[in-house]
């Protein structure tokens, strides 16, 4: 069968291809960077990630575009209270968010883009929006009415037929479905940060920056927008309005989003002392690689109960794996080949394919992986399992791991202590604390240690600089 997802769009399960030739354009909503990302967002990334990897292994071409929201409200709270600026503030948390998604082996967009780049852009957009009449003034911010988009709802399924003319919403995120106007400039505040444009000095609400994004790179109608479901509403919803009032044409082809993240079947809440990122879970011990295989292992469209028991078992099948694997590549085996056994693999192939084709079904695709570990396992227990066989089992591994990536170790000894931006400097700090001590041979083996993690450090007359290799 064809490749095919749930198209929230539509609430239907539909073949998927290309708009255009060969190249599936995509876009995902990325982090808003005024703090760590947690690991219910690690949840949606990881499974964009899969479905990036899934497309190219069946043949497509990517133009995937994530943005950075580097500009809203809690950006803004949070920069003027540690007294730095907008740029000073979401540096730090961008890294962490690329340090993040490269120890989760997640691959990095075509394309990523900062809304604080885009700006004017915004403004243009907004100037269109005025012109064919879906915008109006308050108190110096420009809104979008709503009223004015009769489809306004399509993608949430809400029914808005009694919307309230002239409600409207200043902030970027609302909770409830209750359609209301929504800021697409908001004009400069006291003390707030603000851009000139022709529209005055303010800054662009949330809502119209991944519009301008998308369109700016993709083109007007996209092939696939991802996210969270709770950016259904009014997020993704508000997109569609702005965007298709902007050019008359769908503005997405197919919509995928993924389940909330539970832990221990609760809700993930700082007041519950359950809220965790990447780095608390690294700090505990945990590999890469076995969040990895949690965060995946459950179908994007179900919710995740995320627990300490998951992580353990994760680490359980990846070892079952790794050594099968080890088995492949240095069992001594009887010559020839077993041709049941090269069937047993087409068919393991065949299920692994067709579960991921069928709206990347993980779960069914890892039960085909273990299915035909266990009967080969079991086949090599009897000598039913030939040195021809072996080559055709590696492609099969390969084609596995290609998708969940989760066979390679991780290249450190702990990982909690080699990864980040924040590390690498404490370590740095250590050095020169040692070389002001004269202890020379603790320096030496630091550097040596970052050299191994990946890190150069340089001694200038400015003061260490250090690089990743």
């Amino acid at each position: 069968m064809a490749l095919r997802f749930y198209n929230t769009l539509t609430q239907q399960v539909e073949p998927f291809a290309p708009l255009h030739d060969n190249v599936v354009r995509m876009y995902t909503c990325g982090p808003t960077v005024y703090n760590f990302v947690h690991i219910g967002n690690l949840r949606t990334f990881t499974f964009q990630d899969i479905l990036r990897r899934w497309l190219r292994a069946r043949g497509y071409q990517l133009d995937h575009v994530m943005n950075i929201t580097d500009v809203e409200d809690k950006i803004i709270r949070n920069a003027a209270a540690e007294h730095k600026s907008i740029a000073e503030y979401t540096a730090v948390y961008t890294q962490a968010f690329l340090d993040d998604s490269a120890a989760l082996r997640l691959e990095r967009p075509e394309r990523m883009v900062k809304a604080t780049d885009h700006i004017d852009d915004m403004a243009v957009a907004i100037e269109k929006l005025r012109d064919l009449g879906f915008t109006y003034l308050s108190d110096g911010s420009v809104y979008y009415r709503i009223a004015n988009f009769p489809t306004y709802g399509k993608l949430s399924h809400n029914d808005f037929s009694g919307i309230r003319s002239g409600a409207r919403v200043d902030v970027d995120e609302y909770d409830k479905a209750d359609a209301r106007d929504f800021v697409l400039w908001k004009t400069q505040k006291d003390g707030e940060p603000a851009w000139q444009t022709p529209l005055g000095a303010g800054r662009p609400g949330w809502h119209i920056e991944c519009s301008v994004m998308a369109m700016k790179y993709l083109g007007q109608t996209l092939d696939i927008h991802t996210g969270g479901v709770d950016l259904i509403f009014p997020h993704h919803e508000n997109e569609i309005a702005q965007s298709e009032a902007l050019t008359g044409k769908p503005f997405v082809r197919f919509w995928l989003h993924a389940e909330h993240l539970s832990i221990d079947s609760q809700k993930m809440s700082k007041s519950l002392g359950n809220f965790y990122t990447l780095r608390d879970l690294l700090a505990m011990g945990y590999t890469p690689e076995v969040i990895r295989y949690q965060l995946a292992a459950v179908p994007y469209r179900k919710k995740l109960n995320f627990t300490f028991d998951g992580l353990k078992a994760a680490a359980t099948s990846i070892d079952r794996l790794r050594n099968y694997k080890l088995r492949l590549e240095t069992a001594k085996l009887p010559d020839g080949v077993n041709e049941k056994l090269i069937e047993r693999t087409a068919a393991a192939t065949k299920a692994f394919d067709e579960a991921l084709d069928d709206d990347l079904n993980t779960a069914e695709a890892l039960a085909a992986a273990f299915e035909y570990v266990r009967d080969t396992n079991t086949a090599m227990d009897a000598g039913e399992f030939l040195s021809g066989n072996t080559t055709a089992a590696l492609e099969f591994l390969e084609r596995f791991d290609s998708v969940f990536d989760v066979l390679k170790k991780s290249p450190y000894a702990n990982v909690s202590d080699a990864l980040f931006d924040a590390d690498v400097e404490a370590k740095i700090a250590e050095r020169t604390v040692a070389k002001k001590s004269k202890d020379f041979a603790r320096a030496d083996q630091i550097r040596r240690d970052l050299l191994e993690m990946g890190v150069i450090i340089e001694d200038t007359k400015e003061g260490v600089r250090w690089k990743r290799s």
